[in-house]
């Protein structure tokens, strides 16, 4: 072999080994990434999609409602009589009264002088009535002597023992005992209607002067006072006293007209009212007219008696339209189209779209009528980024897991 040739043979190998370093440098054997022609290309990972099951949940359906505690009947006390000043005010706002206690005294002064005088009036005529009798009394008795003296001298005129003149004489006599007799009569009657009328007219004392003490007509609460003392009552104008009937304080809600149909009496309510723990009530009263402005409808809600209920306070309430157990879903779960809702169900780990019928809703959860079977896994929050045949990996909501 020439020198040339040991040398170019020398080079080769020279060559060849630094190509080799240069590959083992680059690519070590241990290195997952060393082009392999005959490596298998890795399977794409699934992602992952927290799902939820269809379950039978108690659902209830209700109605917000806003408003504030009025009585449910409100009583107006005042004066039955005009022009008298009130002397006396005995009960005060917050008062609890009962049916005919005194409210208030009104002064009396003048009807007591009318009475006086009524007084006099009616002993004149007790003396009247007792002067007629007297009369009477008489009369009948001249009435008889006349009517006696009439009939002898008829007897003796009969036996010619009497003129005609003493027969007439007697006649005559016995006539004015008659007319006197009828006199004293009338005189009774006359004497008898006096006493009747100043008898009326003491009745009617007696009924301004009890008209004078202003009383409570029902049991109740007294929930405003008017009445001053030194004020002169009057029959008009505002009441000396507002009386909460029997203390029975309830809840006027308003209702929007399109839920009014839903709304039956005997409907449960619950209330929450400002530094008043819940309070429970029931329907009492459903409106039969809708004001023409608010389109608004008043309800009227009976409540229990509590202290702390006060007239005016505000309420929130929510009407319990109905309660049943159905299949449900959270609200998150369904997708809602222009037409129709949907939910995203999961059959061996990939996506079906389903249409779905939907019932109430409340506490986050609706119903589902139709189109899902009690336990069906459903995304728990369905979104456009899946489609029908999508591979998943379910994640069970853990709450949903721990009841199913």
């Amino acid at each position: 072999m020439t020198g040339r040739a040991k040398l170019l043979l020398v080079l080769a190998v020279l060559a060849a080994a630094g190509i080799g370093a240069l590959v083992a440098t680059r690519y070590p054997a241990d290195n997952p990434v060393a082009p392999a022609a005959t490596a298998a290309p890795a399977p794409a990972a699934t992602p992952a999609v927290t799902v939820t099951r269809a379950r039978q949940t108690e659902l209830a359906d209700t109605v917000l409602v806003n408003g504030t505690l009025v009585a449910r009947e409100d009583v107006m006390v005042g004066p039955e009589i005009d022009g008298y000043r009130i002397a006396e005010v005995l009960a005060d706002e917050g008062d609890r009264v009962k049916q005919g206690q005194i409210l208030a005294r009104l002064a009396r002064d003048m009807l007591d002088i009318q009475m006086s005088q009524n007084t006099a009036l009616l002993a004149r005529a007790d003396a009247a009535l007792a002067q007629a009798k007297s009369q009477i009394v008489q009369a009948e008795a001249s009435n008889a002597e006349a009517q006696s003296s009439l009939e002898r001298s008829r007897s003796l005129a009969q036996r010619g023992f009497a003129s005609q003149e003493v027969l007439d004489q007697r006649l005559a006599a016995a006539r004015n005992a008659a007319a006197r007799l009828a006199s004293a009569h009338d005189g009774l009657a006359v004497a008898a209607a006096e006493r009747h009328q100043t008898l009326a007219q003491r009745g009617e004392i007696e009924l301004r002067i009890a008209r004078t003490e202003i009383r409570a007509p029902i049991d109740g609460i007294i929930s405003r006072r008017q009445a001053r003392i030194g004020a002169i009552a009057g029959m008009t104008g505002d009441p000396m006293f507002r009386l909460i009937a029997r203390g029975e304080v309830e809840f006027e809600a308003e209702v929007p007209e399109q839920r009014l149909a839903a709304i039956r009496t005997g409907q449960k309510v619950v209330l929450e009212i400002a530094g008043v723990p819940p309070i429970a009530g029931s329907v009492r009263l459903v409106p039969a007219e809708v004001d023409r402005l608010t389109r608004l409808a008043r309800i009227r809600v009976a409540l229990p008696s509590e202290a702390a209920l006060r007239v005016g306070l505000f309420a929130r309430g929510v009407v319990e339209i109905d309660r049943r157990r159905a299949i449900s879903l959270p609200l998150s779960a369904i997708v809602f189209d222009s037409d129709r809702a949907r939910v995203q169900v999961v059959r061996e780990n990939r996506i079906s779209t389903r249409p779905v019928v939907l019932g109430i809703s409340t506490g986050g959860r609706v119903e589902i009528r139709d189109g899902l079977a009690d336990g069906d896994l459903v995304v728990l929050r369905a979104g456009a980024f899946l489609r029908d045949g999508d591979a998943i990996t379910p994640v069970v909501e853990p709450e949903t897991a721990g009841r199913s």
